[in-house]
């Protein structure tokens, strides 16, 4: 009897021994800040994510330091708290033009801050400090605040915004990314910054030229292990202010990879990908 109990037990034990070595284990398991579904091609270039998304506005006079916003958040709250983002727009800009990617990243598990600059001519410097304060209200004060992290934060800015991401980045290292879109600064504080940065240009564009701004800006990003430079083909300066996959696409991965720590997407940038939708993509490959 005792025999065949042990010989039941052995059975047993193997049976379960094969299937937990042929179940597979996920690249960014035990990751506490991992969020949603693994990903695939089609759920980053999707123009909604998986989660449902809600929104408030922040009128003007909410907290010091900026102007007004809106707020993008997942409704989701089984999953625990997000990484959030807040983005600036750019010179005579307003927050309109950048509203698209509100949705688009919270609907992938962040909660997302667009906002309006105090003044349409703000230089850099001034929308940096504007976007700080954004993200300290965001974190610290809005209606949403319970659902954020605040040890996992990133930016990403529009032309004038995006040298004032850069110039956020330098100031702030303990910003999990940042992501200028063809920014726009006559400063270069890229040997400064130390974050993760994905940096966006487009060949025609003529105001914030690749040569001129954007190159540089990533060429000075010497103290970063992670970066990354994606060159955008048949478009201009423009092309940001309109919902585009491969700025989402990437974008994403990025924050995904930074803010989550979610290593399910670097399949997204590592090998460095050979697009059709871009002339150039470089990068350190964050393996």
């Amino acid at each position: 009897m005792k025999l065949l109990r042990l010989r039941a037990l052995m059975a047993f034990l193997a049976v379960v021994t094969s299937i937990a070595l042929a179940t597979p284990v996920h690249a960014a398991s035990g990751n506490p800040y991992q969020r949603g579904p693994d990903p695939t091609e089609s759920s980053v270039t999707a123009v909604t994510g998986p989660f449902a998304v809600s929104s408030v506005t922040v009128p003007a006079g909410s907290g010091p330091g900026f102007n007004d916003g809106t707020i993008y958040y997942p409704t989701d709250t089984s999953q625990g708290t997000f990484g959030a983002v807040v983005i600036m727009p750019g010179f005579v800009a307003v927050q309109g033009q950048i509203a698209w990617y509100g949705p688009r990243l919270a609907s992938q598990g962040f909660v997302v801050m667009t906002m309006d600059s105090n003044a349409l001519w703000d230089f850099p410097s001034d929308r940096s400090r504007q976007q700080l304060a954004a993200l300290n209200y965001l974190t610290t004060k809005s209606p949403v605040k319970s659902r954020i992290d605040p040890n996992r934060l990133a930016l990403m800015g529009w032309s004038m915004g995006g040298g004032g991401t850069l110039e956020s980045a330098a100031a702030n290292p303990s910003l999990k990314a940042a992501i200028p879109l063809a920014p726009w600064d006559i400063t270069n504080p890229g040997d400064q910054i130390s974050v993760p940065t994905m940096i966006f240009g487009a060949d025609g564009d003529t105001v914030a030229p690749v040569s001129t701004f954007t190159r540089p800006a990533y060429d000075a990003l010497t103290n970063t292990h992670d970066k990354a430079f994606v060159e955008l083909k048949g478009a201009d300066h423009f092309t940001f202010a309109s919902p585009n996959t491969t700025v989402a696409k990437y974008s994403i991965s990025w924050l995904k990879r930074f803010v989550d720590n979610d290593t399910r997407y670097d399949q997204f940038l590592c090998p460095i990908p050979n697009d059709p939708n871009t002339v150039a993509f470089e990068g350190t490959c964050p393996l």
